[in-house]
């Protein structure tokens, strides 16, 4: 999506986001979504997004989608669900923690290979609160998005940490020759 969102279809996404939690909590089935529902034509585009829960200052679960391979709209439903019910760090949400969860929407641009050179050129070319990363190496695959950046706003502790994330050494992104990198940018969005 190149264009910014507007406060509407943000707050459209948010609320959906909550509503297929509290319809999932009462009937035990996903939500269905009518193209008539949705305020703008955009929603129903292929779009790639995160659904990030917190409880006060605690994340409570976070689960997204790298690639747009289906409508924006069913990319919230599907990842507000899995957010809730299937990251694997936390258990599952209980319908009585609900009032008291804060849902946040990333919604990403397509992601970019990084070419770098070395570990120096990996320092230089990324940009911290601007840039979310992926790394791959061998069946290894992590992501932090931008607004991780918050909480590690340090290049080289984002590195180590989204490394560990993935299952590997905290230093095994200075070998740069054995590992893919790629950026994105997240529009991001909270209740």
């Amino acid at each position: 999506m190149t264009e910014k969102l507007t406060d509407k279809e943000k707050k459209y996404l948010l609320s959906l986001a909550r509503k297929t939690l509290e319809y999932y909590f009462k009937t035990g089935r996903k939500l269905e979504i009518k193209p008539g529902d949705v305020p703008s034509a955009r929603l129903i585009e292929d779009g790639a997004c995160f659904v990030t829960m917190h409880i006060g200052k605690a994340l409570r679960g976070c689960i997204g989608s790298l690639e747009a391979r289906r409508p924006l709209v069913f990319d919230v439903v599907n990842n507000a669900l899995d957010s809730a019910f299937s990251d694997p760090r936390f258990y599952q949400l209980k319908e009585e923690e609900l009032p008291k969860v804060k849902f946040s929407i990333s919604v990403l641009t397509t992601p970019v290979p990084l070419k770098v050179k070395d570990k120096d050129d990996l320092l230089k070319k990324l940009i911290p609160n601007k840039h979310g990363l992926i790394i791959m190496s061998g069946f290894h695959r992590a992501t932090y998005l931008p607004v991780v950046w918050e909480q590690l706003p340090d290049k080289v502790q984002f590195l180590s940490e989204l490394c560990e994330k993935a299952g590997l050494a905290k230093d095994a992104w200075k070998d740069t020759e054995n590992m893919d990198f790629f950026t994105y940018e997240a529009e991001e969005f909270s209740e």
